[in-house]
């Protein structure tokens, strides 16, 4: 058993000459296990592996893009500093915001190849909570975004500082929603590679899938959080969005994302090439209407 989880006394990483951010550093790694894993998955299926480096190439700016925009939108505090929008080294991206922006660059790319958006989406949404999972920790590295005080084996230690800034002084141990996450987000990829593999939803539709699940933490995680955040009616912005996100990836896989028949899924519109050669019609897209 833990006594406690120890933080990192500082988070910069020094290589030699060079000095990396943590926080960067594990997007970073993030980023290159998702290419890996959602690279293996779409050679798997008869796929060009440079098609996902094409599409990274701009969905992993864009998603950062979107991420950092979103956490401005909801929760950037204009008495801070102009500069502050710029200082993405110090943590804050919202991942829905990185979500929904990456997966617009993404299907442009898609589209620009001629390949199957809901082939394509299929092989690569299980890299997407691998991406979080890594990433998470660089908020480890930063101490930030804890969750309240807790006596439990698996706390986290939290500089005397920051646990007074947060409103808590002379409490040393929190909750470790960091790991949290990234515990779950595992898991939700262990999840995704076997639900496509039994065929329970239809093609294109693992993304709701993984909406559905991501969006189903965070609305938990965000009631363990104590960092600041601007609030509507008194609750927080994020859970909004995620009974938002929750509400439409229900809707979609009940409406659309059902496969009612065991042949519903075979025939016409799987006949295409899996990498987009031949031109196919698709049953379902996240394009279409996905959150």
């Amino acid at each position: 058993m833990f006594a406690s989880i120890p933080s990192p006394s500082s988070n910069v990483i020094e290589l030699g000459p060079l000095t990396l951010r943590a926080y960067g550093l594990m997007i970073a790694l993030g980023v290159v296990a998702a290419v890996w894993l959602a690279q293996k998955r779409w050679e798997d299926r008869g796929g060009n592996p440079d098609d996902v480096a094409s599409i990274a190439m701009w969905a992993v700016p864009a998603g950062l893009v979107g991420a950092r925009i979103y956490h401005l939108v909801t929760d950037w505090r204009f008495d801070e500093g102009w500069l502050v929008p710029f200082k993405v080294w110090e943590g804050g991206l919202g991942i829905p915001g990185g979500i929904a922006a990456g997966v617009f660059a993404a299907m442009w790319v898609i589209k620009r190849k001629g390949l199957s958006r809901a082939d394509v989406f299929d092989a690569v949404v299980p890299a997407l909570p691998l991406a979080q999972a890594i990433g998470r920790f660089g908020n480890w590295f930063n101490q930030e975004l804890f969750g309240g005080p807790t006596n439990l084996p698996w706390g986290v230690e939290i500089k005397p500082e920051l646990a007074a800034e947060a409103g808590h002084p002379g409490v040393s141990t929190f909750h470790p929603t960091f790991l949290y996450e990234s515990l779950w987000n595992l898991g939700l990829v262990v999840f995704l590679i076997w639900l496509d593999g039994k065929r329970v939803v239809r093609r294109g539709s693992l993304i709701a899938v993984y909406v559905l699940g991501y969006l189903t933490a965070r609305l938990w995680l965000e009631t363990v959080r104590i960092d600041p955040a601007t609030h509507i009616l008194g609750v927080r912005i994020n859970i909004w969005m995620s009974g938002i996100g929750i509400t439409a990836a229900v809707a979609w896989l009940w409406f659309k994302g059902r496969v009612i028949d065991t042949d519903e899924d075979s025939g016409p519109e799987d006949s295409g090439d899996a990498a987009g050669g031949v031109e196919e019609i698709e049953v379902a897209s996240p394009g279409d209407g996905a959150p």
